[in-house]
């Protein structure tokens, strides 16, 4: 498969989208598929096929999409924004001391 753009992946959410009203419910309910796969695999010692993670990964990928959609954002804002806030927040990379000693301004 070749490379895909976030511009063009939200151009082809868009034209799969339907009823914007099931969108928040339809993200909620992609994040509880991912959790459910990850609490399996951290507390049940269940094997989660990489290819199913992958496909639920990508169902949740495609409802941020389509709420950025109907929030009037594009992917590549909501990317560049966030790049943004966690280079202010960890200019020198993640570390847990500097997550707990973060302000409001951090945020």
């Amino acid at each position: 498969m070749t490379s895909i753009t976030a511009s063009e992946y939200q151009a082809h959410v868009e034209r799969t989208m339907g009823n914007e009203d099931e969108i928040d419910l339809g993200l909620a309910t992609e994040v509880g598929e991912v959790l459910s796969l990850v609490k399996g695999r951290k507390f049940h010692g269940k094997e989660v096929p990489r290819d199913h993670m992958l496909k639920e990964l990508g169902d949740l990928q495609w409802y941020v999409a389509a709420k950025c959609k109907t929030e009037g954002f594009t992917l590549d804002e909501v990317m560049r924004a966030n790049v943004h806030k966690l280079q202010v927040r960890y200019p020198d990379g993640f570390s847990v001391e500097a997550s707990l000693n973060r302000t409001p301004e951090d945020e």
